[in-house]
């Protein structure tokens, strides 16, 4: 074996193929033959290619070594790793390979045993997962991968045609395409042992913190900028995370979603799949300016967006059943601008009816995300300078049998579902949260605010006439009197916070001065 000539180009003379994910490789190695490439391969994916009329050797006889053991050794040995990992321009390297007999593998085609997808399989058993650990396939991969100066590791189908363009091209694979396909090779075998050693570890988003915690996001888009156009944006997909969710969405109509469509988008839908009954956000700035649950979807829409219609021009809207038609002619109503929606489905009707009849027409984002009877992570993630903070999502139910009236005045029993409603609103706000709702639906918010007396103020503010006969909820305890006195004055008749302040006697007696029943639930619902 004469040595090789240092070249940026390298030609495929021989090819080792082994995969578990056979799409389109019959085509891709019918390709690889017609150029003359010599063909190795093992166990199923050689019957694959054998069937559909490929020509391809045998590693067994290659080696001289059978496959054995239900298939768990077959590629582990060294005439098929000193063919790898033989470096083509170095005597001694060449000199041990002409001695053994080994040929040098120019590509090496390889994916890997499906190990999520069996371990997402409802009751599948650990010995099922067990043996969809791949060994010989990671270690060609990384051998090849290790040796990109003379070979071209390829691990998925979508890099069969650039590989193909690029052989047809240059006769040959360039030193930039092999050290691309070994950066991608490296990054598929991390994800590949990061999902087996979660595994292993029973690891999962839930229960105690691991005490390490590795991330694999793949990017899914670049976006047209960030917050604001002088920043730039790309977005990921985190394949950990099951149900509906935006990054996986269907997008039917509209522009290209923004950094800020996808905050706002993703907030809508936290709210409205918190509850059982037809429920709409509306969003601006990731704060809900309306929401409203009603006995159908329509009705639901009109009190959302009647919370606060200034606000709702230009929002986006989040729902937790399909969009019918009826919800859809409420939103094509003159003077509504809507950049963006997210619902379980849309119907085809409504569909045409937003697309069509509203002056943005199809300008507008519909995001179909399916069913909501999945709940998104229940751990939150948070990056801060130095590294990434984690903690519980703010999902524990709470009933108003565990809460507490704190006043000497009951609350009519009228009031529960508004009290329930609100409480589960304010959670939604970014503290200092206060929030004031009737007959199901949000009319005041206070969001973000240093002061709760300022949040409380804002509230009022927003509902005016409204607030009268309104219920508020605060995200934490009231530390004086003062907000009490607010609210009495503007005409709220129950309110419901998590109490635990030192002066907590103090607001309950201004609450009972005012004939204002109290509702403490003992949580508190920061969130920042």
């Amino acid at each position: 074996m004469a040595l090789a000539i240092v070249s940026d180009t390298v030609s495929v003379k021989n090819a080792l193929i082994s995969v578990s994910d056979k799409m389109g490789l019959a085509d891709f190695a019918h390709s690889l033959q017609e150029m003359g490439v010599a063909l190795y391969s093992t166990g199923g994916t050689r019957k694959h290619l054998e069937e559909s009329g490929v020509e391809v050797h045998d590693v067994a006889d290659y080696t001289g070594f059978p496959e054995m053991m239900d298939g768990r050794v077959k590629t582990l040995h060294p005439k098929v790793f000193g063919g790898i990992l033989g470096i083509r321009d170095r005597e001694d390297h060449v000199a041990s390979m002409e001695k053994h007999g080994m040929i040098s593998f120019d590509m090496v085609v390889v994916n890997l045993y499906p190990f999520e997808a069996t371990a997402a399989r409802s009751g599948v058993s650990r010995e099922e997962c067990v043996e969809q650990i791949d060994i010989g396939g990671p270690s060609l991969v990384r051998a090849a991968a290790k040796n990109h100066r003379d070979v071209a590791i390829i691990t998925s189908s979508e890099q069969y045609s650039r590989v193909l363009a690029e052989l047809h091209e240059n006769d040959g694979t360039s030193l930039k395409t092999r050290q691309t396909l070994a950066a991608e090779a490296f990054e598929h075998t991390a994800c590949y042992d990061r999902a087996i050693a979660d595994y292993m570890r029973g690891d999962s988003m839930s229960g105690d913190f691991p005490t390490s915690m590795h991330l694999t996001l793949k990017r899914k888009a670049h976006l047209r900028y960030g917050e604001n156009p002088h920043q730039r944006a790309a977005l990921y997909s985190d394949p950990s995370v099951k149900g509906a969710n935006l990054v996986s969405a269907r997008q039917i109509s509209g522009k290209e979603l923004s950094y800020n469509n996808y905050l706002d988008l993703d907030a809508a839908l936290e709210i409205v799949r918190g509850f059982a009954e037809p429920a709409v956000s509306v969003m601006k700035h990731n704060n809900p300016c309306g929401a409203a649950t009603g006995a159908k979807l329509s009705i639901a829409c009109r009190k959302a967006l009647a919370g606060d219609p200034l606000s709702a021009f230009g929002s986006v809207l989040g729902f937790n059943r399909t969009v019918d038609v009826e919800t859809a002619e409420l939103l094509c109503e003159p003077g509504l601008f809507i950049e963006a929606i997210v619902a379980p489905d849309f119907e085809a009707s409504a569909v045409g009816l937003l697309t069509t009849r509203p002056r943005w027409k199809d300008n507008v984002r519909l995001m179909q995300v399916g069913r909501l009877d999945t709940l998104g992570a229940t751990i939150q993630r948070r990056f801060i300078s130095g590294g990434m903070l984690a903690q519980d999502a703010d999902r524990m139910s709470s009933s108003p049998l565990q809460w507490k009236t704190a006043t000497d005045c009951q609350v009519d029993d009228e009031l529960w579902d508004d009290i329930s409603f609100a409480w589960e609103m304010v959670r939604h706000v970014k503290s200092n949260a206060i929030v004031l709702a009737r007959e199901a639906a949000l009319i005041g918010v206070g969001a973000g605010q240093m002061s709760r007396v300022d949040s409380v103020e804002i509230a009022i503010e927003k509902a005016g006439d409204r607030a009268k006969g309104s219920v508020l909820a605060s995200d934490a305890f009231f530390p004086f009197p003062d907000s009490i006195e607010a609210a009495a004055e503007a005409g709220v008749i129950a309110i419901v916070q998590p109490g635990g302040s030192r002066r907590d006697n103090e607001v309950i007696a201004a609450c009972n001065e005012h004939d204002i029943p109290l509702i403490l639930t003992g949580r508190r619902h920061f969130k920042h």
